[in-house]
């Protein structure tokens, strides 16, 4: 018999794609896709306006798109955060976590940084004060990894 099946402290491994992991790529995937779209076609300081986007809808929720999008993207991470998961077991825990912690971070450091001209950053020139719930939404999902870290 195998060592690791006999140490009763082993990590249990499951399978590398789950069907919890699918939807949370594909929700991730979604919200940076949708905040991406919006941006290229509806924003007109990034390209020169154009006649109307497609859909329609999109250009009619303005600034909601980014709650989308970034709600997309969070709801991904939070999902990936479960124990089916590579992401929500074992060393993912922390990567998770860690990573969730400085993107949080940096977006925040970044903000205030180039917080009197953001008009060359993608986003963030749209964002304005906002960005400090994007930072903190990162670091609030850094949190629901660290309750899975053992």
């Amino acid at each position: 018999m195998a060592k690791a099946k006999l140490d009763p402290l082993a990590p249990a491994r499951g399978p590398l794609l789950s069907v919890r992991f699918v939807v949370a790529l594909a929700l991730m995937v979604l919200g940076i896709a949708w905040i991406a779209y919006y941006y290229v076609v509806f924003d007109p300081a990034t390209f020169p306006p154009k006649d109307s986007g497609s859909p329609a809808f999109m250009g009619d929720l303005d600034g909601w798109n980014y709650l989308i999008g970034f709600g997309l993207l969070m709801l991904g991470l939070v999902i990936s955060a479960h124990p089916s998961t590579p992401l929500g077991r074992g060393r993912g825990v922390v990567v998770g976590m860690l990573g969730c912690f400085l993107i949080g971070l940096l977006w925040i450091c970044t903000y205030y940084v180039f917080s009197n001209d953001m008009s060359s950053i993608w986003v963030f020139n749209d964002l304005g004060q906002k960005n400090l719930f994007v930072g903190i939404a990162f670091m609030a999902v850094g949190f629901t990894f660290a309750t899975r870290w053992e």
